[in-house]
């Protein structure tokens, strides 16, 4: 069992930046994969980043030169760093990982960017 605790999130203006922080516990030394989610009003989930336990990332287009996600292994704690935010990236984000074949999911932290 792993268990994630987002932290982060917040009201931003657009054009700046906040750093969200998951921080994962338990059976971590199993986890392959970290990223980040997230759900819009009256939108589906969608990935915005991941990175494997390497150095291997993955955005969406959405969200490429923007944002940058990188994982503390010492720490079990991964990063989402948002710069030049724009009211589209308003969401509930959602930090998850991948151990021994199984998601896990975080409880959510939410983001709002106003414009």
């Amino acid at each position: 069992q792993v268990q994630l605790v987002e932290s982060g999130g917040g009201l931003v203006q657009a054009g700046g930046s906040l750093r969200l922080s998951c921080a994962a516990s338990g059976t971590i030394f199993s986890i392959s994969r970290m990223g980040w989610y997230r759900q819009g009003p009256g939108k589906q989930r969608e990935l915005v980043a991941s990175i494997l336990s390497g150095t291997s990332t993955n955005y969406a287009d959405s969200v490429k030169g923007r944002f940058t996600i990188s994982r503390d292994g010492a720490k079990n704690t991964v990063y989402l760093q948002m710069n030049s935010l724009k009211p589209e990236d308003t969401a509930v984000y959602y930090c998850t990982c991948t151990s021994w074949g199984s998601d896990y999911w975080g409880q959510g932290t939410q983001v709002t960017v106003s414009s």
